[in-house]
């Protein structure tokens, strides 16, 4: 990670994904971390959201990294069916994948260099990819992810208008062994934590603006939408 980043925030610090992340980016960069334990920062409240960019605004992050996500909501797990699905548990899904990611565009944004190159990367799922849903199920997860990277598409469109070096990207992590995956795994893991923060942020150092408001995976293939 030669010459980038120098100031990163990782949002979602406190996760497994997140926090192996933020502990990579230590190693070469100055490091702000953001997470509910740590911080009581809750990105579906956007008093909460705001407030964290007040706090950070003369700061200028040339990679913002945001691996917050929820797959399980009030202890119950994905529907196996249209059967099972709760509607008050789809909608925090999307609060918390969908909504808390656009308050970090709409907040932290502004916080990305106006001239210089610089990432705003997202953990995404290749379930969330429409065109590659063979299975059904999962359908609040699954939902909530496609709507993620709509945002993610958006925020890459209206970025290049003000912030034309910036880079938006929606990235698919792979199954990590992590609290959020384990139980549905099986042990099919594709990466430690660790593994899995060396191949996201190889992917952050080497995005190019063309790349802005696309979908790849942790080996840096690209996911159909």
């Amino acid at each position: 990670m030669t010459g980038f980043p120098c100031s990163a925030l990782v949002v979602g610090a406190s996760g497994g994904i997140g926090g192996a992340v933020a502990r990579r980016l230590e190693t070469a960069a100055r490091v702000t971390r953001l997470s509910r334990s740590a911080d009581e920062f809750d990105i579906t409240s956007e008093r909460s959201v705001a407030a964290a960019a007040a706090r950070l605004q003369a700061e200028r992050f040339d990679l913002i990294f945001v691996a917050t996500g929820v797959l399980e909501i009030g202890g119950a797990g994905p529907e196996k069916s249209f059967a099972a699905l709760d509607p008050d548990a789809m909608a925090r899904a999307y609060a918390v994948n969908a909504v808390g990611p656009a308050l970090i565009v709409k907040h932290f944004a502004p916080l990305l260099p106006a001239t210089e190159r610089s990432v705003i990367a997202f953990l995404s799922a290749r379930v969330g990819s429409i065109g590659d849903n063979r299975l059904g199920g999962w359908m609040s997860y699954r939902a909530s992810k496609a709507a993620l990277n709509q945002i993610v598409r958006c925020a890459g469109v209206e970025l290049r208008r003000t912030r034309p070096e910036a880079v938006a990207l929606a990235l698919h992590p792979g199954t990590i062994d992590t609290a959020l995956t384990r139980k549905y795994a099986g042990g099919r893991f594709t990466a430690t934590p660790e593994e899995c923060a060396e191949n996201l942020l190889r992917l952050c150092v080497h995005a190019t603006p063309e790349m802005s408001g696309r979908f790849f995976a942790y080996d840096g293939s690209e996911i159909a939408w």
